[in-house]
């Protein structure tokens, strides 16, 4: 039990021993104010814009553009990813293409859907439709591909429908490494949503990141910041126990 929260506790040490550092660093005025902020300033710039809903709005955006396009592309990856690995016709058509595509970083395709969709949602939606669609559909694929012959067999043996097929035998067989395509296209969704926001949008974390460098407000700046990562972690942790629970049973290295 001791030990269990010694290990609780040591996940603050390194937050905390940064949080120090950046106050003294600070305090020793080798920076501009105007560049290094205290951290009690951007505490205080936090607890402004949580009063005023000004955070909690920009944070609202964010999320429901990751929540619709995640959805999107994770469902089309899944998809797409199981036809590429039970069929061959698909795979032989589309997986030279997919691979090639999946190379191509999201950010460097935003100034092209800027030009495409302009700067509206359907611009930022689609750009975390591209981001999660790639890894789920990629994870899927070496997953089903993994499954055993013998599977596939005995569900021939018994004519089972396609959709018996995936419900019962492809995707419980291949869930685990599914639900690691999913948390990792989860957090890289997240983070090109941010940079997309930071170069288009009149809302979110983004947005509210770029419109406080140009007033110079840095402490508001470094609060974006600070969520942004907070709100990538625990989208992370929060699949890692989910991945955690649904694995209970598989033996622990």
């Amino acid at each position: 039990m001791l030990s269990a929260l010694l290990n609780r506790l040591s996940w603050f040490a390194s937050p905390l021993a940064l949080l120090v550092v950046w106050a003294l660093v600070a305090q020793a005025g080798w920076y501009p104010t105007q560049l290094l902020v205290p951290p009690l300033h951007v505490y205080q710039a936090f607890v402004e814009l949580l009063g005023s809903g000004e955070l909690r709005e920009h944070l609202q955006n964010s999320l429901s553009r990751l929540g619709i396009g995640f959805s999107l592309g994770a469902l089309g990856g899944l998809l797409f990813g199981t036809a590429m690995a039970l069929s061959k016709q698909v795979e032989a058509y589309c997986s030279p293409l997919f691979h090639t595509l999946r190379q191509i970083p999201s950010i460097a395709l935003i100034p092209m859907f800027i030009l495409f969709f302009g700067v509206e949602e359907t611009f930022k939606i689609l750009i975390v439709v591209k981001a999660a669609f790639f890894p789920v559909a990629l994870a899927t694929s070496e997953g089903v591909k993994g499954i055993p012959r013998s599977y596939f067999d005995v569900a021939a043996v018994y004519r089972l429908p396609l959709w018996s097929l995936l419900k019962d035998v492809a995707f419980p067989a291949a869930a685990p490494p599914i639900v690691t395509g999913l948390r990792i296209s989860l957090s890289r969704s997240w983070m090109v949503l941010v940079a997309a926001e930071l170069l288009a949008a009149d809302s979110g974390l983004g947005q509210l990141i770029e419109l406080s460098r140009q007033m110079m407000r840095i402490d508001i700046v470094m609060v974006g910041v600070v969520v942004t990562g907070l709100v990538g972690f625990t989208l992370d942790y929060g699949f890692r126990l989910l991945e955690k629970h649904l694995f209970r049973w598989k033996p622990r290295a």
